[in-house]
């Protein structure tokens, strides 16, 4: 098995751990804040491979447009944008994707795709991503930017954003704190935490982004019609509250044949990038292949 170094780069985290052939036993080397330079990602980087011990691969997840090994658009982590990560380690194997195409990867491999050939995977976090398995294959589009799920819309009046989605702008974690602060609540969690609690107003409140995410979801279903939709991100641990009114949406707009689709969250959770990113790198450039 090809050892392998993985990094989750998130907008303001990086984790890093080493892959010797189980995913079950992922050596975890770091959970810190993202380096906020170049140079400072580069020496991160150059340390964590060091400390790795003698790989031969290295697998990226990263949140935003990759092509190929060259990062095209990370909003969170503009240093990055053109950066081509196979250049800074040309005598090892780089394979580098989006974040929820990486997510993707793990739940196809070894998690809740894995009997599957067509899936739906939406990362709900501070924003929204997401990642399509269809006929075996996570898609990837003619730039990388398949599944920009975060810009779909269903709002024929929304003027539209350069830096976010509509449905970003409606149903993320980001717009659930907004909403939460309009009932004078600290953030999202605890009006998650409220509706839980049985909270009227909180969920009431709830129902409207899940009723907006649930009706922009039923497009993506009535186009690719896969096995199911998994949610991974801080959302996925809500779904107790949120998947009744966002189902219920969902299913309103789909004809009878695809109305048996299901909601559940992913295998991995927070874990999942990091996974994918192992999973990634010993694999190669054709990672997106499954089946």
């Amino acid at each position: 098995m090809t050892r392998t170094l993985a990094i989750d780069l998130g907008g303001t985290n990086l984790r890093a751990a080493v892959h010797t052939g189980d995913i079950a036993t992922l050596q975890v080397l770091a959970h810190e804040a993202a380096p906020a330079t170049l140079g400072d990602f580069r020496t991160r980087l150059d340390t964590l491979a060091d400390e790795a011990g003698d790989i031969a691969a290295i697998g990226f997840a990263v949140p935003g447009l990759v092509e190929g090994s060259i990062c095209r658009w990370i909003p969170n982590l503009p240093y990055l944008d053109g950066q081509d990560l196979q250049g800074l380690f040309p005598e090892l194997t780089v394979a580098v994707g989006n974040d929820a195409q990486i997510a993707m990867l793990a739940e196809a491999v070894e998690g809740g795709a894995r009997s599957l050939t067509d899936a739906l995977l939406l990362a709900i976090g501070t924003g929204i991503g997401s990642a399509v398995l269809a006929g075996g294959r996570i898609l990837a589009g003619a730039q990388g930017g398949a599944c920009s799920f975060g810009w779909a819309c269903a709002d024929t009046d929304d003027a539209g954003e350069d830096r976010t989605g509509w449905l970003e702008r409606e149903a993320s974690g980001r717009a659930l704190d907004a909403l939460a602060r309009g009932l004078g609540l600290a953030n999202g969690a605890a009006l998650i935490a409220a509706a839980r609690s049985g909270n009227g107003q909180a969920i009431a409140t709830l129902e409207t982004p899940m009723r907006r995410l649930g009706t922009a979801l039923a497009g993506a279903v009535a186009l690719l019609n896969p096995g199911v939709v998994l949610i991974s991100g801080g959302i996925a641990d809500a779904l107790d509250v949120m998947k009744p009114p966002l189902l219920a949406a969902l299913r309103r707009q789909l004809p009878p044949h695809l109305r048996n689709i299901d909601i559940r969250p992913g295998t991995f959770g927070s874990r999942a990038g990091l996974v994918g990113a192992a999973l990634a790198g010993a694999t190669g450039a054709g990672w997106r292949q499954i089946r």
